[in-house]
């Protein structure tokens, strides 16, 4: 799941959204260079001081099936650097600080690292990459007794209001002949904006439920088990 906008925007709307319960929000853009990412997630660790870390990214997906001409194996395995190595950098920034007990490192995931994405070439991979790599960070916090917990979060449908979701809709919906509003309608008939999703990571930070967990799924209806 991505933040439409800038990423100084999308960073802000995500604050907002969530309020004093996360205190931090990483954001990764395909255009950062490998030693200013490390740098800048280092940093953040070290400043920061709360209860919650969230971690998103802002590769781009490209909307194309695998025949050619679609899909190359550069936009194919992009969500691979941008995704998969933001999480993976704040995780072991996280862990080598790391963190003082009690905190939850919240990785966005993606709906489609549950149902695949046939349309977005290596993004359904990188997102359920994510999910693995939650759990794999769990197991080496609770090795050593540092009292963090690693969830991966994941929004299970499309998010209305948002330039993504509407692209994939408006992909999906070219595919089948249908308009894009009535692929959303008929799928997800209770929505799922940004705003649901902030109030998931606040849950997610502030309650103990789903506490053993390090997957979990949020969709119109709330947070549930992945």
């Amino acid at each position: 799941m991505e933040y439409p906008g800038q990423p100084e925007e999308r960073q802000q709307r995500v604050v907002a959204e969530a309020g004093d319960g996360a205190d931090a929000v990483v954001s990764h853009s395909k255009n950062h260079q490998t030693v200013g990412v490390r740098d800048r997630v280092t940093r953040l660790a070290q400043i920061t001081a709360g209860r919650g870390l969230t971690v998103g990214a802002r590769g781009h997906q490209t909307q194309r099936p695998l025949t050619p001409p679609g899909q190359s194996w550069e936009s194919f395995s992009a969500p691979w650097h941008v995704d998969v190595r933001i999480a993976f950098e704040v995780g072991r920034a996280a862990l080598a600080r790391p963190l003082r007990p009690g905190s939850t490192v919240v990785i966005l995931s993606s709906g489609a690292a549950l149902g695949g994405s046939p349309l977005s070439g290596g993004y359904a991979g990188a997102k359920r990459t994510q999910m693995f790599l939650a759990g794999c960070l769990q197991r080496a916090a609770d090795a050593r007794g540092l009292g963090i917990r690693f969830v991966a979060l994941v929004p299970g449908q499309l998010l209305t209001g948002t330039a993504i979701g509407e692209a994939a809709a408006a992909a999906y919906g070219a595919e089948r002949g249908r308009p894009a509003d009535t692929v959303l309608k008929e799928q997800f008939p209770v929505p799922l904006d940004p705003a649901g999703v902030a109030r998931a990571i606040l849950a997610i930070v502030s309650d103990e439920d789903h506490d053993k967990d390090t997957a979990l799924v949020v969709t119109g209806k709330g947070v549930e088990r992945a």
